[in-house]
């Protein structure tokens, strides 16, 4: 029996006439085209097709040692002959399946390994290399669409990194991109910081300062962040690009609540040299802690000289002559009216 009578979806399916023809093979034990013929009442070409689909559903069956002569079969022997290559063809594709199923489980730790260290690769690396690192801060901030955000603890910036960082924010302005920079208050006494404030703020930049930062953060479009790489004793230190989804979301929070919680740095407006009431009140809430001058400077960015000199105006403003007098002042005064 071939299969092509076994993918006939009709194939199981006798017409009257042939269903006669198969009781009359059966009654008389054989099939014999002309005498069918006479039997059905039909033409022998009609017998002979009818003959045809019988042998063809496994139906008819050459008489053994009588190879011309056809005997009727069972139907269930039909069946098993119809079934039977389709059932073991089956039964090998089921093996076969089972095989493969067996093989890809066995490579099942090895994906989700693999995935799992694939991931971690992608979504954290660490650049030693600062001019490698520096050529890819430029590329991202050229590939940059809509936002990029940084934070820059230390008060006043090197001369030299502002005069680089000028040009590739006013281009990124330009093309829509919305820039904010959070600084320290003490960068407000540097003049070249606040030249470059100045003159990107014109353009649309948007820049505040806070008494503290808690380190050095830059991220790009909400999707790439980078933040500074532990300090090493033989080189400059180099960054970490962070690009999982959920900690650079948690970033970007940490950075808006830093951002609400800053003071707007418009220069022009102020003495720059002069103390804010920020910063005032940065430094005696560290004085207030026992901090002594040398870690309020490094705390709050400025240098331990300028630290003093800011020491001294808030302890003229309370009409102070000790630190200890300046502390019950302020204790008097209260934080808030510290002016």
């Amino acid at each position: 029996m071939s299969e092509s009578a076994l993918s006939d979806p009709g194939f199981a399916t006798l017409d009257d006439v042939e269903a006669r023809a198969y009781r009359n093979a059966v009654l008389l034990g054989r099939y014999v085209r002309e005498e069918m013929a006479t039997a059905l009442g039909v033409s022998l070409g009609k017998a002979t097709r009818i003959e045809e689909r019988l042998t063809a559903l496994s139906l008819l069956r050459p008489m053994p040692g009588e190879p011309d002569l056809l005997m009727p079969v069972s139907p269930d022997a039909a069946v098993a002959d119809l079934v039977g290559p389709a059932e073991g063809r089956i039964r090998e594709l089921q093996r076969a399946v089972s095989m493969v199923r067996h093989e890809m489980n066995t490579l099942r730790s090895t994906y989700f390994e693999g995935r799992q260290r694939r991931n971690a690769a992608e979504a954290f690396d660490v650049i030693s290399d600062v001019e490698a690192l520096q050529a890819l801060l430029d590329e991202l901030g050229e590939r940059c669409r809509n936002e990029m955000l940084t934070a820059q603890p230390g008060g006043a910036r090197p001369s030299n990194l502002l005069a680089n960082a000028r040009p590739k924010a006013l281009q990124r302005l330009q093309r829509g991109v919305r820039i904010r920079h959070l600084y320290q208050h003490t960068a407000r006494s540097d003049l070249a910081t606040t030249a470059y404030v100045q003159a990107v703020t014109e353009h649309g930049a948007e820049v505040r300062t806070t008494d503290e930062l808690i380190g050095r953060l830059l991220i790009y479009d909400r999707e790439v962040a980078f933040l500074p790489e532990q300090p090493v004793d033989d080189r400059l230190p180099g960054a970490v690009v962070v690009r999982e989804p959920t900690l650079v979301a948690f970033l970007c929070r940490l950075y808006e609540h830093l951002w609400e919680g800053a003071t707007q740095f418009a220069p022009g407006g102020e003495d720059a040299m002069e103390i804010t009431d920020d910063l005032k009140r940065a430094i005696v809430k560290l004085m207030a802690q026992g901090y002594k001058d040398e870690l309020v400077a490094r705390r709050l960015g400025m240098s331990v000289r300028t630290c003093r000199r800011y020491i001294s105006q808030i302890m003229m403003s309370v009409d102070a002559t000790s630190r200890f007098q300046a502390g019950v002042n302020i204790a008097l005064m209260g934080l808030t009216d510290l002016h």
